[in-house]
């Protein structure tokens, strides 16, 4: 019987974080506060980012909360944003009663037209939003010229991107402030979670403050997210082999809420949630930790699996990612000539799972409602046609070479040649 292969369902998570996380469920004390964890892991990111401060919280959302809240911008200022993003991005400029200016993409990187910034620059835009496209380090030089120009502050949206590099600057430390999401299929993940990085005292300390407000996040909560790791990998996953049974198994333990979704039902409705934003709890501080230590060996492997995706994809007529310096692949985009929708379904007959909810709409998950977005159809035209026409190929630890092999000759098979 065929070996299923995955990108999404906790791909990041090794033998070690799952005993980890193992230990950890019999063990509540240690579930909320433990200081000394928290320093330890704020060092190791000083260090690795040479920055001042590091603020955690319980989402990336959590953490652009934080930011905006600190900013204190007026009521109905604008912000530029990408416009092939997800909602967890724009939720949270929403409910700071801000709103989010979409500006197109590019096919070949996925991230802004550069010279579409200028043109939707207002006398109520007070930031932009640079989002490094599944690891592809945006032209953060040329919009931090727009930013100075313009007064603007630059904020880095590092979901996609720890590890990355630009002109020899590490994404992350190069705008005002920046943000990182360790969600379930990050680069590397603690389910949920999320982290700010600055050098700007002022915001710094503001942010210190705000976080020491927060509440933790409820026991039951820290228990779904223990046990998320542990049922995939060896109750989810093993069942997909029967019937797609643990398809329909992770659809009932999320609708029973023994597991949760990355994004909740509500949010996709535009509606804020009670879990954001909360304090980082210390039990997936420590999944984290442990994932941070195989940070390098991760990105090495993502650049290995990429390096073969190039090689045996090259004579295919679709459009590869750019292969620019500096880059981590958290995904390895494809571009058709097509819409994927029929591609992944015949991928799924032979146990190829690709469809990872970046996909059919240029706000994602898909099932967005745009108007809680403030999104109008039309607006972005390249995000909307990549969203029809995307596929995205895994990189992560748990894709072997072979695992690729199966993957790219599958494409292959139901794809012409330039």
């Amino acid at each position: 019987m065929k070996k299923p292969i995955f990108i999404s369902l906790s791909p990041n998570t090794q033998k070690d974080d799952i005993i980890l996380a193992l230990k950890l469920i019999f063990r509540p004390w240690l579930w909320k506060k433990n200081e000394n964890t928290k320093r330890k892991l704020e060092e190791k990111l000083k260090t690795y980012f040479n920055v001042k401060y590091v603020i955690f919280f319980n989402a990336g959302r959590s953490a652009l909360m934080a930011i905006l809240n600190c900013l204190n911008f007026k009521k109905n200022s604008e912000i530029i944003v990408p416009s092939f993003t997800c909602n967890a991005l724009l939720n949270p400029i929403i409910w700071q009663n801000l709103n989010p200016v979409f500006v197109d993409c590019e096919k070949e990187t996925l991230n802004y037209k550069i010279e579409e910034i200028e043109k939707n620059i207002t006398k109520k835009t007070r930031a932009i939003v640079v989002q490094h496209t599944f690891g592809l380090p945006e032209n953060i030089d040329e919009i931090s010229k727009i930013c100075k120009k313009y007064n603007l502050v630059l904020i880095e949206d590092c979901a996609h991107a720890l590890g990355a590099n630009f002109n020899k600057k590490k994404i992350g430390t190069i705008g005002d402030i920046s943000f990182f999401s360790f969600g379930r299929d990050k680069i590397i993940s603690s389910v949920f979670g999320g982290a700010v990085i600055t050098n700007n005292d002022l915001l710094g300390k503001k942010l210190i403050d705000y976080e020491k407000k927060l509440d933790f996040p409820s026991y039951f909560w820290i228990f779904q997210q223990l046990l998320h790791p542990i049922l995939i990998n060896y109750l989810i996953i093993p069942l997909y082999n029967f019937f797609e049974i643990g398809r329909y198994l992770l659809i009932f333990l999320q609708k029973i809420n023994i597991l949760s979704k990355s994004v909740y039902k509500k949010e996709k409705e535009g509606e804020k949630v009670k879990y954001f934003p909360k304090k980082f709890p210390n039990a997936l501080l420590l999944l984290l930790e442990n994932q941070f230590n195989k940070l390098e060996k991760y990105n090495l492997h993502r650049q290995k699996i990429a390096d073969f995706y190039y090689d045996n994809l090259k004579d295919l007529d679709i459009l590869l990612p750019k292969n620019q310096e500096g880059r981590i692949y958290l995904k390895f985009p494809l571009l058709f000539n097509k819409e994927t929708k029929e591609i992944l379904k015949l991928a799924r007959k032979e146990k190829i799972f690709l469809d990872d909810g970046w996909r059919d709409s240029p706000i994602v998950p898909p099932d967005v409602n745009l108007q809680s977005v403030n999104y109008i159809k039309g607006k972005c035209k390249n995000a909307e046609e990549i969203s029809k026409k995307i596929l995205n190929l895994p990189t992560h630890i748990n894709i072997k070479i072979e695992d690729a092999k199966i993957i790219t000759d599958f494409l292959k098979k139901i794809c012409s040649l330039k």
